[in-house]
């Protein structure tokens, strides 16, 4: 399975539109070779260089999605909650609220991991979960799993 991020630089730097200093919308997400038997598909996003990549002490989340139907193959630019594809739910970020957040490190350039995983189940819904939540709840049910990593630094 690959996951691909059209908008990121050559070198893997996220334009500032997608980030607090642009419009903080999330970027296009594509993605092919999901195995066919693929009931759903969730995705995080995160940053584990919080707050300063020289002295990491968390992992910060700024998307979380589960529940996106197996033929649905990309996300649009900026997709609102309620333009997801049917049966799509959202979790909670590290803002404590549903939704993209784009990155807005304080200090350094940040590496965010946008991380796509095949499920061989729909997982419930689970009312607004953490990611660790999500996590837990797709623990052994992963049957593919793919990644873009792009980085950040304010200017």
């Amino acid at each position: 399975m690959r996951l691909t991020i059209a908008a990121l630089g050559k070198d893997g730097s996220i334009p500032a539109r997608y980030t607090c200093q642009g419009n903080d919308i999330s970027p296009a997400l594509s993605w092919i070779g999901a195995p066919a038997d693929t009931k759903s598909f969730a995705l995080i996003v995160d940053d584990p260089d919080a707050p300063d990549p020289a002295a990491p002490k968390m992992t910060w989340v700024h998307w979380v999605l589960y529940g996106i139907p197996p033929q649905v193959a990309s996300l649009e630019e900026g997709v609102a909650e309620k333009a997801l594809p049917a049966g799509t739910m959202s979790g909670l970020n590290d803002w404590k609220r549903t939704g993209y957040g784009g990155p807005c490190p304080p200090v350094g350039r940040h590496r965010y991991f946008f991380k796509l995983y095949a499920l061989d189940i729909i997982l419930p819904n689970l009312q607004h979960p953490t990611k660790s939540a999500v996590e837990k709840a797709m623990h052994g049910h992963i049957l593919a799993k793919a990644e873009v990593v792009g980085t950040y630094k304010k200017h």
